[in-house]
C-alpha cells in the first residue's frame, strides 16, 4: 500500500516542524505545511494530499475552519482539526465542516496516531465494501 500524504496547516513553525517530524516517524509522507487558510488551500490542490490536519486558529484573514470548507468543497480532502480552541460556538462551526476528528492541543503523538490511524482504517474499510 502506498504511503499516505497528510498536509499539515498550523500556523506555529515549531508546532508545524514538531507534527512534521511526528508524522514522518510514523510512516506517513508530508508533502508540505501551511500557516495560513490562503495557503492552505493552494497547498491542498497542489499536493492532493490524503488527509489534512488543520489548526483552526491561522495567520491572516481566513480562519482553518473556512479553509476546511473550501478544500472539502473544492477537493473533497478530509480534515481532522488541531486545535487550542474549545468552545461551544468554535466547534459548533467547525462540526459544520464534517470533520473527521478533533485533537485537543497540547497533544501527545500517540493522541495523533490513533486518530490518524483510526482516520485511515475507516478509508480502507469503506474501499472494501
Amino acid at each position: 500500500m502506498d504511503k499516505q500524504k497528510i498536509l499539515v496547516v498550523e500556523d506555529q513553525a515549531i508546532v508545524a516542524m514538531n507534527i512534521k517530524t511526528q508524522l514522518k516517524n510514523l510512516g506517513y509522507i508530508v508533502p508540505g505545511t501551511a500557516i495560513s487558510g490562503e495557503e492552505a488551500i493552494k497547498e491542498a490542490e497542489l499536493t492532493n494530499p490524503d488527509l489534512i490536519l488543520m489548526d483552526i486558529m491561522l495567520k491572516g484573514d481566513m480562519d482553518g475552519i473556512e479553509a476546511a470548507r473550501i478544500i472539502k468543497s473544492r477537493f473533497g480532502i478530509p480534515v481532522i482539526y488541531l486545535t487550542a480552541c474549545t468552545d461551544f460556538e468554535t466547534l459548533e462551526r467547525a462540526k459544520l465542516t464534517d470533520p473527521e476528528g478533533y485533537i485537543s492541543k497540547p497533544f501527545k503523538e500517540g493522541d495523533l496516531r490513533k486518530n490518524i490511524e483510526a482516520f485511515f482504517l475507516k478509508i480502507r474499510a469503506k474501499k472494501k465494501n
